[in-house]
């Protein structure tokens, strides 16, 4: 074994040495709990932690979360594959549900991760995975959580060193999402003409002041460039459902709240719907060289990220990328494109690296120069082929729609403009430019 290879795996070591120490960590804070209550508890072990007080607590509540709601988890961290963070996530996303919802769906996000050994315990990926078990455990739950969460939205300054500040603005995902697309699109373009060699960061902070001073940035964005997927099942446009729904970059949301967004009259979001019995959109073929924007668009809203399992980019921001290389003979098509953030594309030609993406599956295999491989497959904005119940349609939604107007149409008239072969094709203005969901 080489050095690279020995030294990869004494990082190894490390990590599931440390996801031991933080089980025996929360599990010891859990146990101490139970001999008195919180307040004292966290006075005594603040000093043997070398945190604060208020920190000791909050370990103390995550610890005993932990050890009540989520056995699955915290096997995981003694089995040295999840960390503190990790966990902190799960408990994060758990934290609204009752003590019998938190260990259903840590139930179930056992049953997932065994099922799917190859699954990334990336603490983002959890996450993920957790949300979408919360929602299905407890879908009412989860859209009033929503409506009371987008009713706390905040706007807040905190100062931070060397002369500088932070904005920190909690605002619906869907809004949020829309906002730095328009910020990237404006920065995207004054980087052309800036003759201050500013970064795309630097640019990206500079333009989001001038527009809050209300200040001209010196750009217009192309009105498209703030578009943005939002994926529907076909059953869930149609009120017949209410789950299955994902905003791109962000992850699931309950079905009522992404029919608000589809049928609001403002919405930059492009629906797109999905097929119930696969949980993915359909594919488009190509045989030159340079994608069109079809295919690149459909690519986008397929994937959501780039292929890389650890990587988060949204694919809208990605390049499209060969799976078989064209010099190769592989055509450029859907079926043999997927989403790499400019890094991961240049990363897979260098010496020891290999990045194997299946279009059918999702499923992507990374090959690391130290030979240790890592495989994982993105679960479907909905579970395929399963069976639904047909539900009550959302009020909140429901006022939202214009008399007389079938709920599904802002999506298949979003999809309109491309054809069975993948060309496009004329539409009226109003459809044309402004990607918009729904139409007046």
């Amino acid at each position: 074994m080489g050095e690279r290879e020995e030294l990869i795996r004494t990082l190894r070591a490390a990590r599931a040495e440390r996801a031991r120490a933080d089980a025996t960590e929360m599990t010891t804070l859990a146990r101490l709990a139970e001999l008195d209550d919180v307040r004292s508890v966290a006075d005594e072990v603040a000093p043997e932690l070398g945190v604060s007080t208020a920190e000791a607590a909050r370990r103390i509540g995550r610890g005993v979360a932990l050890t009540a709601r989520l056995p699955t988890v915290l096997t995981l961290m003694r089995a040295g594959r999840v960390e503190a963070y990790g966990a902190r996530r799960v408990l994060d996303v758990t934290a609204p549900l009752n003590d019998d919802h938190a260990r259903r769906v840590d139930e179930l996000l056992g049953e997932r991760l065994a099922a799917d050994s190859s699954a990334s315990l990336l603490p983002a990926n959890l996450a993920r995975r957790t949300r979408r078990l919360v929602e299905k455990v407890d879908p009412e739950g989860q859209t009033a959580r929503a409506r009371a969460a987008r009713r706390n939205r905040s706007f807040q300054l905190r100062p931070g060193e060397h002369a500088m500040s932070q904005f920190t603005l909690d605002a619906p995902a869907n809004v949020a999402a829309a906002v730095k697309s328009h910020v990237d699109a404006l920065a995207n373009d004054l980087r052309r003409t800036d003759r201050d060699g500013r970064t795309l960061d630097q640019l990206r902070a500079d333009v989001a002041c001038d527009l809050l001073l209300g200040r001209n940035p010196g750009v217009s964005a192309p009105r498209a460039a703030a578009s943005v997927f939002l994926h529907l099942p076909v059953d869930t446009a149609l009120t017949m459902t209410d789950d299955g729904c994902e905003l791109d970059g962000y992850g699931p949301v309950p079905g009522p709240i992404a029919r608000e967004i589809m049928s609001d009259p403002n919405s930059i979001w492009r629906a797109v719907l999905c097929d119930p019995g696969t949980g993915r959109p359909v594919d488009l073929g190509r045989t030159r060289r340079r994608p069109t924007a079809a295919v690149r668009n459909l690519v986008a809203a397929r994937d959501r990220e780039c292929c890389v399992p650890w990587c988060h980019r949204p694919a809208r921001r990605c390049d499209f990328d060969h799976d078989t290389a064209w010099h190769l003979g592989g055509h450029t098509s859907a079926s043999n494109g997927s989403a790499k953030c400019d890094h991961h594309h240049a990363r897979k030609d260098d010496p020891g690296w290999t990045i194997h993406h299946e279009p059918d599956t999702g499923t992507t295999t990374v090959t690391t120069p130290s030979g240790a491989t890592h495989t994982a497959t993105p679960e479907p904005v909905h579970e395929p082929g399963r069976l639904r119940t047909r539900k009550r349609r959302d009020p909140a939604c429901r006022s939202t729609q214009q008399p007389g107007r079938q709920p599904a149409r802002p999506v298949i008239t979003a999809l309109s403009a491309l054809t069975p072969s993948g060309e496009e094709r004329a539409e009226p203005a109003a459809h044309r430019t402004s990607r918009r969901a729904t139409h007046r």
